[in-house]
């Protein structure tokens, strides 16, 4: 069975930092690269940070590029978001994707963990 579990969010004032795991079990993590996305109330889901299967490249939304870093554990199947200098613009339900390409997409996503910044 597939499982992403996210943990980490919370409440953090502007310019405080939290650190996002995600911890995959129920396919093999080593092949599958790993995204952090979010999503705030009335808004789209969008692409915060993502890393190859090897954590040998990554890229990063503009919005966060410098703030936000994202890295990945393939020994302890997991990958974290760490994220400085926060803001209320960040704001949102960050969930953990996988996502592997061969013949078939396979997409698997976390239930999400819940960043508030506020003061």
């Amino acid at each position: 069975q597939v499982q992403l579990v996210e943990s980490g969010g919370g409440l953090v004032q502007p310019g405080g930092s939290l650190r996002l795991s995600c911890a995959a079990s129920g396919f093999t993590f080593s092949i599958y690269a790993m995204s952090w996305y979010r999503q705030a109330p009335g808004k789209e889901r969008e692409l915060v940070a993502a890393v190859t299967s090897d954590g040998g490249s990554t890229n990063y939304a503009d919005s966060v590029k410098g703030r936000f870093t994202i890295s990945r554990d393939n020994a302890k199947n997991t990958v974290y978001l760490q994220m400085n200098s926060l803001k209320p613009d960040d704001t949102a339900m960050y969930y953990c994707n996988a996502r592997r390409r061969s013949l078939l997409i396979y997409d698997y996503w976390g239930q999400g963990t819940q960043v508030t910044v506020s003061s």
